[in-house]
């Protein structure tokens, strides 16, 4: 099997900004390929000469990534028959490197979600074919690559891998949480995830600490706020409209009736959030007035997208915030991603450099 693909996984509909992004990315590290994809089919390729591709996955961060949840190197469509689909990907793994885990996939779309039950019913039979001819390692093993089967079908599938060091670390690149039945509104799941993506686990006791003080802005009905007051934060929650649930009688929320546009906190609290329903440039601009301002250390806001030229609304926003970052003379770590709780916007994070 020989690779000629990247195949990037994304939500439905993003299928253009995906490419165009890995277009971009691609160009930026010396590769000259191009892009393959349809509508609606969540996921999106890339071709390009084999050690082409490989420069990509070894020499980019798939964290600088904003559109795809999770991608890996492949080769053509392979034909699996439902008498014997584990000889028939055996007979098509030219290409895969000794690998530490094996994942089956499918697309996150309706029929992706139908092919669930098999993804799931023939990973173990596959693995343990896998190990005994030595392509697989005896125990799962992170530190060498991963190899990736994602089911086009229930007779189409695509074999290949990726760097588990550079990758999701969620093999369809989507972490599943369970809506908390106390919370406010379901955003609150926006927040959450942007936890785990944006902050490593080992450093939540030190940035997510008990006693800090944090502002929600545009904070009703209170799904981020929330998720701040789970973590013990004091919250400065500015909204003009009403706060709901049990939030105010916690003692830790102080409800500011203004516009968050406005806001100035009375001192530097250590997290500004924001998921405000404004335009993504303007809400670009205060996100980064903030940061220069040294009001917070850190923030985590959204960008809600228009309908048409997505990718470069994106690029916009954050051009305009890299020139005042620049402007300011400051050092600030900017990311974004397209979570699976988002729908039409991403989620971004900001962290000054001290």
């Amino acid at each position: 099997m020989a690779i000629t693909q990247l195949v990037l996984l994304c939500r439905q509909g993003f299928e253009a900004e995906t490419a165009a992004e890995i277009q971009d990315i691609a160009t930026q590290a010396g590769c000259f390929g191009y892009c393959k994809t349809k509508s609606d089919q969540g996921w999106v390729s890339y071709v390009a000469e084999d050690h082409q591709l490989k420069q990509v996955v070894e020499h980019v961060r798939f964290r600088n990534l904003i559109f795809a949840r999770q991608w890996f190197i492949t080769g053509d469509v392979v034909e699996l028959s439902p008498r014997d689909r584990v000889s028939d990907v055996l007979n098509n793994m030219e290409g895969v490197p000794h690998c530490g885990e094996i994942e089956i996939v499918h697309v996150d779309t309706n029929e992706g979600k139908e092919l669930s039950r098999l993804c799931r019913s023939l990973t173990a039979p596959l693995a343990a074919t896998l190990r005994k001819k030595n392509k697989l390692s005896a125990k799962r093993n992170n530190k060498i690559p991963r190899m990736m089967i994602l089911l086009l079908d229930g007779q189409q599938a695509l074999i290949g891998y990726h760097f588990t060091n550079n990758a999701c670390k969620w093999p369809d690149g989507i972490l599943h949480l369970k809506s908390p039945k106390d919370a406010p509104s379901r955003s609150t799941l926006k927040l959450e995830e942007a936890w785990h993506w944006f902050i490593p686990k080992r450093q939540w006791g030190e940035r997510l600490s008990a006693g800090m003080r944090a502002v929600d802005l545009g904070a009703a009905p209170g799904g981020w706020t929330w998720q701040l007051v789970k973590r013990n934060m004091m919250v400065d929650a500015i909204d003009n409209g009403p706060m709901k649930g049990d939030l105010m009688e916690t003692g830790q929320v102080t409800h500011h009736t203004e516009d968050g546009f406005r806001f100035v906190p009375s001192k530097k609290v250590h997290w500004m959030v924001c998921d405000m329903a404004e335009s993504p440039i303007k809400v670009a601009d205060r996100m980064a007035h903030w940061i220069v301002n040294d009001w917070c250390a850190e923030a985590i806001f959204n960008l809600k997208l228009p309908m048409k030229k997505r990718y470069q609304e994106v690029r916009a926003c954050f051009e305009l915030m890299e020139q005042k970052f620049e402007q300011a003379g400051i050092e600030v770590d900017m990311t974004g991603k397209h979570l699976y709780h988002d729908r039409e916007e991403i989620t971004c994070h900001l962290r000054r450099c001290y």
